[in-house]
């Protein structure tokens, strides 16, 4: 996922698989210079970090990636992904590509990227987990892309809602629904209604609901988004669901 602003290198969100098809990084790239972005990543889970060995953006020798991500109870961010990405799991080590890849632990925070204003929390989750408030030119947008709900769907953390408050667009996890939540209570994730409840106390203008279950189809997230719209409506929220090159302009 991308967030593009005029006249700043771009802000990519986790490292996942996708960003090895995201193409139009390369018109971030300055003539004469290799890529040049940073990363803001929630947390260690494969399907949140796989992606960088296969961005072939930063395999250039005047490439520059900055990664952000959460501290570790025991080694460094840039110890765990050079674990990661080496023999026998990758055919190459991570020093290996030829780009500048460059890492920073962090915990509740708040930084400037170029002209943006990036604050991060820890929320629930399984394991150190980051959520991201973005802020730049009178906008702001909130990343909390995996979440762990309370069993009683209602409590929402003080960080999650003050990393929220008056969002224009909140990217929230949405994996499950009710009766899937009953069964993994634990596993780390949301509903779209309790996603819509964050949204609403925290006064968000614009709701995405993100990180779907690899098992659901289309057919079940319009479900899961049928379901939560006409209350999103009546609490004046807007609300959609994340897919393939979806782009939203603030």
């Amino acid at each position: 996922m991308v967030v593009a602003a005029n006249g700043q290198a771009p802000l990519l969100l986790d490292l996942g698989t996708g960003i090895s098809s995201i193409a139009s990084v390369g018109a971030y790239a300055k003539p004469g210079e290799g890529f040049r972005g940073t990363a803001l990543v929630t947390h260690l889970h494969y399907d949140h970090v796989l992606g960088l060995p296969f961005f072939t953006p930063v395999n250039h020798p005047d490439a520059r990636l900055d990664v952000f991500g959460p501290r570790q109870p025991d080694g460094s961010l840039a110890d765990a992904f050079a674990a990661l990405v080496r023999p026998p799991y990758f055919p190459i080590h991570l020093g290996d590509l030829r780009g500048d890849i460059c890492f920073r632990d962090l915990s509740a925070e708040s930084f400037s990227v170029g002209s943006f204003r990036v604050t991060s929390r820890l929320v629930p989750h399984v394991g150190p987990t980051l959520g991201y408030r973005i802020e730049f030119d009178g906008k702001v947008l909130c990343y909390i892309s995996d979440h762990q709900a309370p069993p009683d769907l209602h409590s929402i953390a003080d960080v999650v809602l003050e990393l929220c408050d008056g969002a224009d667009l909140l990217i929230h996890d949405a994996q499950y629904t009710v009766s899937e939540f009953r069964a993994k209570p634990d596993w780390g994730h949301s509903t779209a209604g309790y996603a819509l409840h964050v949204a609403r106390e925290a006064g968000v203008k614009r709701l995405c609901l993100y990180h779907h279950d690899p098992s659901h189809i289309d057919d079940d997230i319009d479900r899961m988004l049928e379901a939560v719209r006409s209350p999103a409506d009546a609490a004046g929220i807007a609300v959609v669901a994340a897919a393939e090159n979806l782009a939203v302009t603030l």
